[in-house]
């Protein structure tokens, strides 16, 4: 109890020193391509420290649910910083002290050097045949993607055809992780699945958290494992932990209410992933 209200104080004392002139500085540097603002990384990007690795992906003409870039570029910033203030691990600044986060493509080399991949609102996302035997590559070979904000079940049922491109079910079972799984407890103690709603649908809501409502009012955390046992990828459905990340700073009500739970899942979930 005491270390997560020394958390909460550490966060909130934080949360004041991040400005929009950080989110965007990221959003000036490097060339655009043709998913949007951004650059997709090149080998010479990483440096051997940590790098938020965020997933650049096409829309799929019956996806529905936003885009690779919700959330971004607050969310990767503020993570970042975040991961380097509670953990030791050791993340890669530039030098005006921006954490340097990347992003890559569900096809490309790059994604490789990430032993964390992040992407936002997998219920709008494609994915080809290169794309998929590339991300089973990785997969396989240790890496760990976290697919987070996607909500009800359409959305839910457009994933996993995407996914099955990649892991078919047979051999790769979708499961929900059970309580006692050592991603809840790699930092702090996690005792439930947090349903975080966007900040714009918490506050013209009255505060309401589902948001597809009946649809969605279930949050999951679900997982697919290699044949070790080893979680490759993370499904936190029916919540959007990356908002809680995005917006640590926009509105204290907010923050308090999901700030914490956000940030000890997220903190939890990169551990376990780097760490096994």
């Amino acid at each position: 109890m005491h270390r997560i209200r020394r958390f909460v104080v550490a966060i909130a004392a934080a949360a004041c020193a991040l400005t929009a002139t950080v989110a965007s500085a990221q959003f000036g540097r490097g060339g655009f391509f043709g998913f949007g603002a951004g650059r997709v990384a090149t080998a010479q990007d990483f440096d051997g420290r940590f790098h938020y690795c965020r997933v650049v992906y096409r829309q799929a003409l019956d996806g529905s649910g936003g885009s690779w870039r919700t959330d971004y570029p607050r969310g990767d910033i503020n993570f970042s910083i975040r991961f380097s203030e509670l953990t030791k691990a050791n993340v890669s600044f530039n030098d005006r002290r921006e954490p340097k986060h990347l992003l890559v493509n569900l096809g490309g080399a790059e994604m490789f050097s990430c032993p964390v991949v992040f992407m936002s609102a997998p219920g709008a996302a494609s994915i080809d045949d290169k794309e998929a035997v590339n991300l089973r590559t990785y997969l396989l070979k240790g890496g760990f993607l976290w697919v987070d904000d996607f909500w009800g079940s359409y959305q839910w049922d457009h994933w996993v055809g995407q996914i099955r491109r990649v892991l078919p079910a047979s051999e790769f079972p979708i499961f929900d992780i059970p309580e006692d799984h050592p991603i809840f407890r790699t930092q702090f103690e996690v005792r439930d699945i947090p349903q975080i709603p966007n900040i714009g649908f918490y506050m013209r809501s009255g505060g309401r958290t589902s948001e597809n409502g009946a649809d969605s009012s279930i949050p999951h955390i679900r997982a697919i494992a290699d044949k070790q046992g080893r979680i490759i990828i993370l499904m936190t459905h029916n919540t959007d932990i990356g908002d809680s990340w995005e917006r640590e700073g926009d509105d204290p009500g907010y923050f308090v209410a999901f700030g914490p739970k956000g940030y000890a899942l997220g903190i939890n979930a990169f551990l376990y992933a780097l760490t096994h």
